[in-house]
């Protein structure tokens, strides 16, 4: 959550910081700020609560110069969003300006203590108390050189707060260096010629810089226009690698569509595509993930598995858990990240464990990884970023090559994951029981799902007019079973996510269980039931529906007609093997729910209270 960039060089760092605070609205758009040092090397404090526009408009009414600054975009954790809450802050003085994403959870027990010694607060935030726990010590600083003294002042407060941190700090004292600090919140350095980048995303720095270095945990970074340095908190020598950027800014563009999350959802002929480009295997009816570093006989040895994730991600593992279980017979569970670090669930030596998140930053599914690990077991990581943090800790894993996702709502990432996650899924089936032929339809399937999303994505008009006719719906019910289960779980969230309505997905067999008391002449329901094994299951469950005058949106496989004179609406999908179904099945609940959003006037990218990558727990 929340977004930071610092920019220090020979140009102007308002707009520079402007537009990246722009591409990182997404992590967080309650307010935003910047500060930036003049030429008289006084920091010019900007800051306004709402959108970023809102910020650029205070700049234009009240200009800053200068060619080193830093600034944040909030998603707020400690206190409401307002001016005075937005990032950055400044220490006691007024010297210092610092900006933080992360949780201080002991902010209140320092705030006491600073108090006590005459410190006044203006803001609600935990991340002031750190400012002013670096200023104090910046001040009680013995160092006479002005940097080194910085640098020494943030070591020294550091270990004093307890919980996450990504920082950056500036001081009036020395001028065109910025010191930045990360703990289980992300940061990135951008290498520029004669100007360098920190940010907590490297999506803001895309179109100034393809060279980047992602910190790690307990790095301190110190940065001027034509030098950094990289060394442990503790001050002691820390290795990094100058990584390329996978993707270019033009990427990260909205380009002709009017917002992200629809140039996501169809961007997955494409996204679907990368994920197993290069991974099939048609002599041996298999898959090639090379990445999970594991030998055929260590993959041979695994008794059971463990998918964790978080929101979306979860759901893809559940979809995982279906496939691996249907193609390799392999025992398979999914756990929330968030409760498997706290859990102590009982887990036998040939246990593989897998961790699923878009970002690689994930803050729960990070702490899942790292307590499998804790506990000796190998733990996967199947991600997007590369150079994520999950992706350097993992005992190994798979990218899922898709590219930058900027909507808050994720799409392409799930059906990425799950094309992974099948592929796995083949790999593990074919060392097992999983025969030749089917092995071979299955390759041969799954090529043909990019074009078969592509003509599903060519009836967004028909899905259009569908959400436009239940634009007063309170709530909406999904429905779907086997492979498809999951598939309703995120098309409910999905809707929930950026409409605002009450949205619920279930087993379909659980209607009866309870279920079926919210169905009303007002509250659709959402079928998902293609013509697989549990189909006619699915249309007396539809029916009981029907009966009880409740509205019906059936998602069905090319050819059921007779659905049309059961259910109120029919989207159609071609045909695909049943346990592939979800890939397709999907894009209709993507598309309606963004419809639907648009069409009561609301933002999807920038849905309310979610940020992008939640890196706070």
């Amino acid at each position: 959550m929340c977004g930071i960039i610092g920019y220090v060089g020979k140009a102007s760092a308002a707009p520079i910081l402007l537009d990246g605070l722009k591409r990182l609205e997404y992590r967080g758009y309650d307010s935003s700020g910047l500060a930036i040092l003049d030429s008289d090397s006084h920091i010019q404090l900007r800051k306004k609560s709402g959108r970023i526009a809102n910020l650029r408009e205070e700049l234009s009414a009240h200009p800053a110069e200068g060619g080193c600054g830093i600034s944040h975009t909030r998603w707020a954790t400690h206190g409401q969003p307002s001016d005075e809450n937005a990032h950055p802050h400044r220490d006691r003085s007024g010297r210092l300006a610092l900006v933080h994403n992360g949780v201080i959870e002991n902010y209140q027990v320092l705030k006491d203590r600073l108090e006590l010694d005459g410190h006044q607060f203006l803001s609600q935030t935990d991340s002031e108390v750190l400012a002013h726990l670096i200023g104090l010590a910046f001040d009680n600083s013995k160092e006479t050189d002005p940097e080194k003294r910085l640098v020494a002042a943030v070591r020294a407060s550091l270990p004093k707060v307890s919980g996450t941190y990504g920082i950056v700090a500036m001081h009036e004292e020395a001028p065109g260096f910025l010191v930045g600090a990360r703990l289980g919140s992300p940061l990135v350095v951008g290498l520029g010629k004669g100007e360098n980048f920190l940010a907590s995303d490297v999506g803001a720095i895309v179109s100034h810089t393809a060279d980047a270095i992602y910190l790690q945990d307990r790095d301190l970074v110190c940065l001027k226009a034509d030098d950094f340095t990289v060394e442990n908190v503790d001050g002691d020598a820390a290795s990094y690698e100058v990584s390329k950027v996978e993707y270019t800014a033009e990427e990260a563009e909205m380009g002709e569509f009017p917002h992200y999350m629809l140039k996501e959802i169809f961007e997955q002929p494409s996204s679907i595509q990368n994920a197993f480009r290069g991974r099939l295997i048609d002599d041996e009816a298999s898959a090639l993930l090379g990445g999970l570093q594991l030998t055929p006989r260590e993959l041979r040895d695994v008794d059971r598995i463990v998918l964790c994730g978080c929101g979306t991600a979860s759901h893809a593992a559940m979809v995982g858990e279906y496939l691996i279980e249907h193609l390799a017979r392999i025992p398979t569970e999914v756990e929330t990240a968030s409760e498997f670090r706290y859990r102590n669930p009982p887990l036998d030596k040939n246990t593989l464990v897998f961790v699923l998140s878009q970002s690689g930053e994930t803050i729960d599914t990070l702490a899942a990884m790292r307590e499998g690990q804790r506990k000796g077991h190998r733990v996967l990581g199947i991600v997007n970023t590369v150079g994520s943090t999950i992706a350097r800790e993992s005992d190994g894993g798979s990218y899922l090559h898709s590219g930058p996702e900027i909507g808050v709502a994720a799409t392409k990432s799930f059906t990425s994951q799950v094309t992974v996650l099948t592929l796995l899924a083949i790999l593990l089936g074919r060392m097992r029981h999983l025969s030749v032929d089917y092995g071979n339809r299955l390759l041969h399937d799954l090529r043909e799902i990019p074009a078969k999303v592509e003509k599903i994505l060519q009836q967004t008009e028909h899905i259009k007019k569908i959400a436009e006719k239940y634009i007063d719906a309170p709530g909406m019910l999904f429905l779907g079973r086997q492979f498809n289960y999951p598939t309703a779980l995120e098309g409910a969230l999905k809707m929930k996510e950026i409409s605002y309505i009450f949205a619920s997905g279930h087993a379909a067999a659980e209607l009866k269980h309870g279920i079926i008391a919210l169905v009303s002449e007002e509250v659709p329901s959402v079928f998902i039931m293609p013509r697989d094994s549990v189909y006619e299951k699915n249309v007396s469950t539809l029916e009981e529906v029907k009966a009880r005058k409740g509205p019906v949106i059936a998602i069905t496989t090319e050819g059921s007609t007779e659905l049309e004179r059961i259910a109120d609406d029919v989207i159609y999908i071609p045909e695909t093997a049943e346990c592939l179904t979800p890939l397709l099945s999907v894009i209709p609940l993507q598309l309606l729910s963004y419809h639907f959003a648009v069409a009561r006037g609301c933002d999807v990218d920038k849905p309310r209270n979610l940020a992008k990558s939640v890196t706070v727990e």
